[in-house]
């Protein structure tokens, strides 16, 4: 039984985030080469300058997403995942909404990410276009890898 989303700013270091961190590195490593990988792990996302939000249901959480500051006015999407069993339920469209609502209530003006060019990550890149992000050149801090999808969007 749930009782209910709720959806709030915490520690990435949580202990009950494993599993949302171990299905995230998961997937990455499923199509992606491993040097083509860009994910920040729970540690990296403890960091000032970043903001890490958990989305639950009933308590347990089932997506997690973070904002990171990587210039004046910048912020890029990181770590946005939703358990595989969650996945149907709108529960990306909220979280990236979400973060979108954060990034610009912070004061940004643009909003950018980083995701996989691989089959797997096409439901990603069609939220993303939905969320009204644009396909970019690489964003700050990424090398011009054939792996990676950037996209933008301003705020």
């Amino acid at each position: 039984m749930t009782t209910g989303l709720t959806l709030t700013e915490e520690s990435p270091l949580g202990p009950d985030l494993a599993l949302l961190f171990q299905r995230h590195t998961a997937d990455m490593h499923a199509q992606t080469p491993p040097e083509s990988i860009y994910m920040l792990g729970a540690s990296d996302l403890a960091a000032p300058g970043v903001r890490f939000f958990v989305l639950r249901d009933g308590g347990r959480p089932v997506a997690m997403g973070a904002l990171k500051k990587i210039g004046a006015g910048h912020a890029e999407i990181k770590s946005m995942h939703v358990l595989a069993e969650e996945r149907g339920r709108g529960l990306s469209d909220r979280m990236v909404n979400h973060l979108i609502a954060a990034a610009r209530a912070d004061g940004f003006q643009r909003l950018s990410l980083e995701t996989g060019h691989e089959e797997i990550f096409i439901p990603a890149r069609r939220l993303y276009e939905k969320a009204g992000f644009e396909r970019c050149g690489p964003i700050e801090g990424y090398p011009d890898d054939p792996n990676s999808y950037f996209m933008t969007r301003a705020l």
